[in-house]
C-alpha cells in the first residue's frame, strides 16, 4: 500500500541543519582558542609554570565557551529548535556539559600547580595567593563547585531517582555559574582584563547569549502565549492514572505539529509554579489541543483537579518528532506506554497505511484504544497490542530484531518513529539497527526531555 508522495524535510532542519550549527560551534570555539594564540608570544612559555599557565589558559578559554554554548542550545530559541531539534539540542546539551565539567576542572588544576611552579611555591599557598590577591577568584570557585555539582546529579543513574521539580530547580543554578563565570572572567583573564579584539569578541558571545535568553525564554513565549490564549477545556480520565487534558484557545491549527511536545505551566493553585513538558495525543484540529498525562507525582496528580477555565502558559513547540522528518513512503510507530500519546497524533499525520506497535504491561495500562483502532481503519493502519510484563518471553522477544522483522517484514524500507521511557527506546533501536533499518530513518523522543 503506497501513500503520498515523501515530503522532504526543508533545507533548513534535519541533518544539514544539525551540521551547519555543529560546525558553528566548533568554529567558534576554534576562534576563542585562537585569540589566546595571538596574543601570546611563543618566546614567553619558556619553562614548566609558564606551560602548566598556558595549558590552564587555553582549558579556561574552552570552558568559558562552552559554558555559554550549553545554555544556548537550552535557551528555547526556535530557530535552534528548528535546525537541529530539541532531541539532538538535549543530547548536545548533555554532552557538552560533561565535557564542561572536565575543562573547568583542568583549567582550575593547571592554573594553580603552574603557579605553584612559577612562584616556587606549596599548592595550599599558592591557592591562598590567589584567592587573596585576585579579583573574583572566590567567586570562580564558588562557580566550579556548582557546575562540579550538576555534572554529577546529571549523570543518569542519580537523576532518575530525583524529583523532577527538584532537578529543575537545580538546573536554574546554570545561570548563577554565567554571573559569576562573566566576572572571573574579564576581571582575572588574561586576554579579556583590558580592550582589545578578544575582549570584544567575548562581550559579543555574551550579549548573543542573553538575547538567545531573553527571546526564547520571556519575549516569544508572551508572543504566543498572547496569539493563543489558552484554557483548560475539560479534564477526562482516560484510565486509573491517566487523563486528558483538553484546551481551548485561539487559531490553534497554527500551534504546532503532531508528535511535539510543550512546556506546560496551568495557572491554577498548587500547580503555577511548574512547567512540565507533554506532547500533544492529538493533532491540532482547530477546536482544540490534548495533552495525555500519567500520574507519575505530586503535580501531575494535581492536573487530575484542574478546573475548566484556568488559563494556560505555554512554551514551544518543541521537538523534530514530526512527519516532517520522514523519508520514506511507510512508517512504522512503536510506543512504550503513555508513549502512545504522541505516536496517536503522528498517526493522523503520516500517510496512509502505517502499523503501529504499541507495548503495555496490563490491559488497564492500554489507553486510547478505542480511539487508536478508529483511526487505525481510517488511516488504513496497523495496530499491534503487545502486552504483558517485561520480563515475559512474548514481549521480550519483540524487541529484539527477528521480532521486528516478524511484524513488518519491510522494516529497513520505512521511517520509525518510537516514544516511550529511556530503556524501552534504546533497546529497540537497537533490535531495529540489527534489523537493518538505518540510523536516518530512526525517529525517536523521550520522556525524560
Amino acid at each position: 500500500m503506497s501513500g503520498p508522495p515523501v515530503r522532504r524535510p526543508p533545507r533548513a532542519g534535519g541533518y544539514l541543519g544539525r551540521d551547519l550549527v555543529g560546525a558553528t560551534i566548533y568554529v567558534g570555539l576554534l576562534c576563542s582558542v585562537a585569540l589566546w594564540w595571538l596574543d601570546t608570544p611563543a618566546r614567553s612559555l619558556n619553562n614548566r609554570g609558564e606551560l602548566l599557565i598556558a595549558a590552564g589558559r587555553i582549558t579556561g578559554l574552552a570552558a568559558g565557551y562552552l559554558l555559554l554554548v550549553t545554555v544556548a542550545l537550552r535557551s528555547r530559541v526556535g530557530l535552534l529548535e528548528r535546525f537541529v531539534g530539541s532531541e539532538a539540542l538535549g543530547r548536545w546539551h548533555r554532552e557538552l556539559g560533561g565535557a564542561l565539567v572536565v575543562a573547568i576542572l583542568g583549567h582550575a588544576a593547571l592554573i594553580l600547580v603552574g603557579y605553584a611552579a612559577l612562584d616556587d611555591l606549596p599548592i595550599l599557598n599558592e591557592l591562598n595567593v590567589l584567592m587573596t590577591e585576585y579579583e573574583d577568584m572566590t567567586s570562580a570557585i564558588v562557580a566550579v563547585g556548582i557546575l562540579v555539582g550538576i555534572g554529577l546529579l546529571a549523570i543518569r543513574a542519580v537523576r532518575t531517582v530525583m524529583p523532577y521539580e527538584l532537578w529543575k530547580f537545580l538546573h536554574l543554578a546554570s545561570y548563577v555559574v554565567l554571573l559569576l563565570a562573566y566576572g572571573h572572567q574579564f576581571a582575572d583573564g588574561q586576554q579579556l582584563f583590558r580592550p582589545g579584539p578578544a575582549r570584544t569578541y567575548w562581550i559579543g558571545l555574551y550579549v548573543a547569549v542573553l538575547a538567545c535568553l531573553a527571546w526564547g525564554r520571556v519575549v516569544g513565549p508572551l508572543i504566543f502565549n498572547l496569539g493563543h490564549g489558552f484554557r483548560v477545556a475539560d479534564v477526562v480520565q482516560e484510565g486509573p492514572d491517566i487523563v486528558s487534558i483538553y484546551l481551548s484557545g485561539r487559531r490553534l491549527r497554527q500551534t504546532g505539529r503532531a508528535g511535539q511536545f510543550f512546556r506546560w505551566r496551568f495557572l491554577a493553585r498548587g500547580v503555577w509554579t511548574q512547567a512540565h513538558p507533554f506532547s500533544l495525543s492529538a493533532a491540532a484540529n482547530g477546536r482544540w489541543l490534548r495533552l495525555t498525562v500519567k500520574t507519575v507525582g505530586r503535580h501531575t496528580e494535581a492536573l487530575r483537579g484542574l478546573h475548566v477555565g484556568v488559563r494556560v502558559w505555554a512554551q514551544g513547540p518543541m521537538g523534530s518528532f514530526t512527519a516532517v522528518r520522514r523519508t520514506r513512503g511507510r512508517a512504522l510507530l512503536i510506543a512504550g506506554g503513555i508513549g502512545i500519546g504522541p505516536i496517536r497524533a503522528l498517526l493522523e499525520e503520516l500517510p496512509l497505511g502505517a502499523s503501529v506497535i504499541y507495548r503495555a504491561s496490563t490491559a488497564d495500562d492500554v489507553v486510547l484504544r478505542e480511539e487508536l483502532d478508529r483511526l487505525a481503519e481510517l488511516r488504513q493502519a496497523d495496530v499491534w497490542y503487545v502486552i504483558g510484563s517485561r520480563y515475559d518471553p512474548a514481549p521480550r522477544a519483540l524487541l529484539t530484531a527477528s521480532g521486528m522483522l516478524q511484524i513488518a517484514p519491510d522494516v529497513a524500507s520505512r521511517d520509525v518513529y518510537l516514544c516511550g521511557p529511556h530503556g524501552f527506546v534504546k533497546q529497540a533501536r537497537a533490535a531495529l539497527r540489527r534489523a537493518g533499518v538505518p540510523r536516518r530513518q530512526l525517529h525517536d523522543t523521550l520522556f525524560e526531555f
